[in-house]
């Protein structure tokens, strides 16, 4: 049973969500990025139908398109795709359209196929188009990821077209032209929640994650909110689809380990100290917007409910002064670590917890598959004074640690700490992947490659915690 989509011998690029309205079920596409070990027999290159109906099981079948990230609508009983292609010699991107009858077999129309003006836009970037429906307006509106004609290199946008009949676009000025990033602004997505529109884009300049804005209008300005992301670096080019009641943004974890980039270490040191891959697996997050308009995350409910209560834990006091007290283990450590070790992860499966701090701690936390040295593990540290999460694997805390990545923070995710407050977490895992939740509104995903089938542990350090209802399910 698995939590989160990993196909066999492959890894899943960008989702391209679809909810078809006659089945009541998500006609989903990603980009398959098949393993270089992969079957030759098995290879079939381009899109991949994914249909589901909870979000977490999936039906797979290939379709008949080689291209880029895009968008499916229906229109008047035709399924429209639109995609991008490339070419090499020379290097040119071009908006393609596609239509079917049964959204597996697709044809598409050569003479629909444009690309960016070289006036507003530059003839560099021009891929993954969304397109929707413009009520106010009247017309087809269709998002790319550009770059616009600019003073700066800082020149991502997300492009503008419009339409009357799906194949005959004009250019606009871009949507949205923050001019932050040197590079296009990936995967664009747009929809309406209650009174905001919402924006979402990826960009891997200046920061590795995908990004929203919030607006009134589709005419802007467009808001960044104060935390304008849905989870880490380990989650890229998402896209979001609804089934007119909840709305899930879906994105993916990479693995780790082909050297794509070329930029791994000259020594083997596992994995976890490896380079990024280009795809991974399938995270799908259910979206909750907040009083304010922003948005927040949860956990889907077939993950959430793929385990049921699991077995409370034991505990081994290491370091600190420990103690429970009506089933909540408290540790007051305040000129140092305090650490417990609870008992042995699973191979695929959650931990769920609540936890409290007081005081000023500098960190305290879940570490992952520690030793019974509370050594060598993973490390999900929360700092008051940060204001964040940030994960630390093994490695990072030896100087052979330091001299390899020659700076403080690994991964982070940004968090409202408050002494005193309850923080509910639930940590889902698969393997390597994991992903953990925090009062069901913050997602932060990782991988754990070098360390597996070792223990659960707490600490606290230059303060104390509480620790309580802690149960681990799983297989």
């Amino acid at each position: 049973m698995d939590l989160f989509y990993t196909p066999k011998y492959a890894k899943t690029g960008d989702v391209i969500p679809f909810y078809n309205e006659e089945t009541k079920q998500f006609d989903n596409y990603y980009l398959k990025n098949w393993n270089p070990d992969a079957p030759g027999d098995l290879v079939v290159h381009g899109w991949h139908k994914i249909t589901t109906a909870d979000n977490r099981t999936y039906q797979e079948v290939p379709v008949n398109i080689c291209g880029g990230t895009g968008s499916v609508i229906k229109v008047n009983g035709t399924y429209h795709m639109f995609y991008c292609t490339f070419d090499q010699d020379p290097p040119a991107q071009w908006a393609r359209h596609a239509v079917s009858d049964d959204l597996t077999h697709w044809e598409d129309i050569p003479e629909d196929r444009f690309g960016p003006d070289g006036e507003i836009y530059r003839m560099s970037d021009w891929r993954d188009p969304f397109v929707f429906w413009n009520p106010e307006e009247k017309k087809w509106w269709m998002l790319l990821a550009a770059r616009e004609n600019s003073v700066t290199e800082r020149n991502g946008c997300v492009a503008l077209c419009v339409s009357d009949d799906l194949s005959r676009w004009e250019y606009r000025k871009p949507l949205y032209a923050p001019r932050t990033h040197q590079a296009a602004n990936e995967c664009p997505d747009l929809f309406r929640m209650g009174d905001w529109y919402y924006l979402v884009y990826s960009n891997y300049t200046d920061g590795f994650c995908t990004y929203y804005r919030m607006s009134k209008s589709l005419n802007g300005p467009w808001i960044r909110p104060a935390v304008d992301t849905f989870d880490g670096r380990a989650f890229y080019a998402a896209k979001t689809g609804s089934d007119g009641t909840n709305r899930y943004v879906y994105g993916w974890n990479p693995t780790r380990g082909e050297n794509g980039w070329g930029f791994d270490p000259g020594k083997d040191f596992g994995k976890d100290y490896c380079s990024w891959n280009w795809g991974g697996s399938i995270v799908v997050h259910k979206l909750i917007q907040h009083e304010d308009g922003t948005l927040g995350v949860c956990p889907v409910d077939s993950v959430a409910e793929a385990y049921g209560q699991g077995e409370k834990t034991s505990w081994e006091f290491l370091t600190g002064q420990w103690s429970r007290r009506d089933e909540k283990a408290l540790c007051s450590s305040p000129d140092g670590y305090g650490a417990a070790l609870c008992d042995r992860l699973p191979r695929q499966g959650v931990v769920r917890a609540k936890i409290c701090y007081e005081g000023e701690p500098t960190r305290f936390g879940m570490a992952l598959h520690v030793d019974e040295n509370f050594d060598k593990g993973y490390y999900l540290m929360f700092e008051p004074n940060f204001q964040r999460i940030e994960f630390r694997s093994g490695l990072r805390m030896y100087e052979q640690g330091g001299q390899m990545f020659p700076y403080a923070v690994e991964m982070e995710r940004p968090l409202q700490l408050v002494a005193g407050k309850e923080y509910e977490l639930e940590l889902y895992i698969q393997d390597s992947l994991a992903v953990l939740y925090v009062n069901k509104d913050v997602a932060f995903g990782f991988r754990m490659y070098n360390e597996s089938g070792k223990r659960l542990g707490w600490f606290v350090s230059e303060g104390s915690i509480r620790v309580w209802d802690v149960e681990i399910a799983g297989e």
